[in-house]
């Protein structure tokens, strides 16, 4: 396999691919984490609502990979976004992966109806400034949310991460993040639902390549300059979702893709303004 490419930000470096942990855990979670790791993922993406921390925090530990190669993400629930539940969560995330820091923290929802986003902000600000955690972000907020956060705490994600594919291309919100030097992360990044992995479209372009729908997918996003997040247990889709890096889509076929966009392309339609989760 060959090096993975890093991704630049303002304020963190990732690679230019993660690997999701959602619905991974258990003994079988860290032997597919630690197969991943075998393979050379070094982003892993897991959250307090996976409730997995544990078989992430495990897998590193065992790991022949060295610690500081891999960076460890969590998520900051909905109902811990008070200032000092939210400490404490970032505290207890620590103690379930037995890991002495982790990379990256993120605010899961903004849940602005709660209207306390800014509030857990302030507490991952704290959690960086004590060395709980490396750097911080956010997933799944809307430009005007970010905007209230550097607004009032003088501090700019380093992440943010949004559901984001061909049906929903997110253009102003890559923009929005590009601008600041907010590294864009996508989540679903090939579909979990719906019927964007049949597309004929992405089965063309496939064939002249000699790759998968899901690795011209995952290549539409390196491309892009977003850092896609597959899951997959199977360490042969592992191998393939890592496998982006022996080909190039043209600026043509970059276009059909993105042009691929829907007006209602989330798939879960959960609308970062309204979804609340907790």
């Amino acid at each position: 396999m060959s090096q993975v490419p890093m991704v630049f930000g303002a304020e963190i470096t990732l690679p230019a691919i993660g690997f999701g942990t959602g619905g991974i855990q258990g003994y079988a979670g860290v032997e597919a984490l630690i197969q991943a790791f075998e393979l050379g993922y070094r982003l892993i993406d897991s959250a307090v609502n996976y409730e997995n921390e544990g078989t992430v925090g495990r897998a590193v530990r065992r790991s022949s990979v060295p610690r500081e190669e891999i960076i460890v993400t969590s998520k900051l629930p909905g109902r811990h976004h008070a200032y000092d539940e939210a400490l404490a969560t970032i505290e207890e995330s620590l103690f379930r992966t037995g890991l002495d820091y982790l990379d990256l923290y993120l605010i899961h929802w903004p849940l602005p109806r709660l209207d306390r986003y800014v509030e857990a902000w302030q507490a991952l600000i704290t959690a960086r400034d004590r060395g709980l955690v490396r750097a911080i972000g956010v997933s799944n907020f809307l430009s005007s949310h970010i905007d209230r956060l550097i607004e009032e705490t003088g501090v700019s994600p380093a992440v943010n991460q949004v559901e984001l594919h061909p049906f929903f291309p997110q253009a102003e919100q890559r923009a929005y993040n590009a601008d600041r030097g907010i590294v864009t992360q996508a989540w679903c990044p090939i579909g979990r639902a719906g019927d964007l992995l049949s597309h004929p479209l992405l089965g063309a372009i496939g064939e002249r390549y000699g790759v998968s729908r899901a690795q011209v997918i995952l290549r539409w996003h390196l491309q892009l300059g977003v850092v896609p997040i597959p899951k997959s247990s199977s360490p042969e889709r592992q191998y393939e979702n890592l496998d982006l890096f022996g080909f190039d889509l043209t600026d043509d076929e970059m276009t059909e893709i993105t042009a691929l966009g829907r007006p209602d392309g989330r798939l879960f339609g959960l609308d970062p303004a309204t979804h609340e989760e907790f």
